[in-house]
């Protein structure tokens, strides 16, 4: 099969097997992919074994052609959604292994490419949201105001719209260009912040008093002073980015705060007992997305999956200036 790797140098275009789908395993047939910053950190960080290229890329949709023996929910032939495994061999490739509890079926009125630039961000901001924040998903979260700083990006763009669709909290985005504030807004942001200056005094002019939750998806600790000033006592920040310089957590004592990681990856990679978490909130999106009420956030769609595209694909994310999702899709004849 076709694939793209990397060893010590630039990505690169080879062809090695297929892979064999474990117990509780979907074999794949990928159709298309996007591109995340964790791609670019991982290529940056790890370098692969016995000079074996590493296959990159954790968002796909694609068919099932296999599935393993103990597989339950979905079959051959299922166009599926899925973020995957960090810890495993990435999408990168013509066919990919995933296992069927981090996968899902994928929304039917979507693109493959439409539909491939979202499950990574959708389960990041879902679990930002309802797991590590945890605003409520009724009118109990009517008083809560969140803080989305970056909120732009694949990540933010989706938790603009779960946070818009699925409670009631203020929602409150961060973004410096004019490109970028009219995507939020139209997304569903009540207030647009630029991040380029200090947040603290812009929020004062929104008429918001404070905030009770912050999600900072880039530039944490450019913010977190203001982002503490800002916080209402007894108030959440997550975070997905790392900051270069440790955080001092001690500014959030007097008001008990608290501080929350976020890391989609953490179910798969240890196997945890909640792992399925992600297959049932990548079907419920599936079906809010098919009922109109949430929408894709490509960004742009950057051809065919090769070494040349996707290199031109890695070079965007490390601007932090891409809106929406960056996709490919397909494979060279």
């Amino acid at each position: 099969m076709k694939a793209v790797g990397y060893t010590d140098g630039p990505l690169i275009d080879f062809d090695t097997d297929k892979p064999v789908p474990g117990p509780r395993d979907l074999l794949v047939e990928v159709s298309a992919i996007a591109v995340n910053p964790v791609d670019t950190k991982i290529r940056g960080r790890v370098k692969p074994d016995n000079g074996v290229p590493k296959v990159l890329g954790w968002d796909a949709v694609g068919r099932v052609v296999a599935v393993g023996a103990d597989v339950k929910n979905l079959r051959t032939g299922d166009r599926v959604w899925y973020a995957g495994d960090v810890s495993r061999s990435g999408c990168n490739a013509q066919f990919q292994c995933v296992d069927e509890r981090i996968a899902a079926l994928a929304p039917e009125s979507l693109s493959d490419a439409e539909a491939a630039a979202l499950p990574l961000t959708t389960i990041t901001a879902w679990e930002m949201l309802f797991d590590r924040l945890q605003i409520p998903a009724d009118e109990a979260g009517t008083d809560r105001v969140l803080l989305i700083v970056g909120a732009s990006g694949g990540v933010g763009s989706m938790l603009v719209q779960l946070a818009r669709q699925l409670t009631r909290a203020t929602v409150i985005a961060t973004a410096s260009r004019p490109e970028s504030k009219a995507w939020v807004e139209r997304l569903g942001a009540h207030h647009v912040l630029d991040h380029s200056q200090s947040l603290q005094p812009q929020l004062a002019g929104t008429g918001v008093a404070d905030i009770t939750d912050a999600a900072c998806v880039n530039r944490t600790g450019e913010h977190y002073a203001d982002i503490v000033a800002m916080m209402r006592p007894q108030g959440r920040l997550c975070l997905i980015d790392d900051p270069a310089e440790p955080l001092d957590i001690k500014l959030m004592k007097q008001k008990s705060l608290s501080l929350h990681w976020e890391f989609m990856f953490t179910r798969a990679m240890f196997q945890t007992s909640d792992m399925s978490a992600q297959h049932a909130l990548l079907s419920q999106v599936a079906q809010l997305i098919d009922k109109g009420s949430l929408q894709s956030t490509l960004g742009e769609h950057f051809g065919v999956i090769n070494a040349a595209n996707l290199e031109r694909a890695h070079d965007a994310m490390k601007t932090e200036h891409t809106i929406g999702k960056v996709v490919l899709e397909g494979f060279d004849a």
